[in-house]
């Protein structure tokens, strides 16, 4: 292990932009390219998202992130609610899945999936979901 972060912070929609800078401003020691940097950011808002809207849904709780570089340059990134939890797990991570007849197009999960080598989810009914984000950032040739 290189380094560690950890955040917390109140669920409200107006935090999901921070931890997605709080998160890519991590990783800059790493000196990423912008495309993988920015598939990060893109993973981290779709897990925040999730945590926000759906953990805690018409509520206010606490989201937690804990970050690791690792030697290799491999990025895992934990995001973590306390909220309602997911019952089906298998089925949540399907394209398209939605709950209880909302108008979102359930596509987190699967974004999640495109934009990092690894996705897991552990959850428990109203005891929250552990989304592990693991993505290997390629040094820039020579520096550039």
């Amino acid at each position: 292990m290189i380094n560690r972060m950890e955040l917390r912070f109140p669920s409200g929609s107006v935090n999901e932009s921070f931890a997605r800078g709080a998160v890519s401003a991590f990783v800059l020691c790493l000196d990423p390219l912008v495309t993988d940097l920015n598939d990060l950011k893109t993973a981290v808002s779709e897990a925040v998202t999730n945590a926000i809207v759906h953990g805690y849904r018409d509520t206010i709780g606490t989201v937690y992130i804990t970050a690791v570089i690792y030697a290799d340059g491999t990025v895992q990134v934990k995001v973590r609610d306390r909220g309602c939890g997911i019952p089906d797990i298998e089925k949540a991570m399907e394209p398209l899945f939605t709950t209880g007849g909302e108008e979102r197009a359930g596509l987190g999960f699967a974004v999640m999936q495109s934009f990092c080598d690894s996705v897991r989810v552990i959850s428990k009914p109203q005891k929250g979901t552990t989304v592990t984000l693991t993505k290997r950032f390629e040094r820039k040739p020579n520096g550039e």
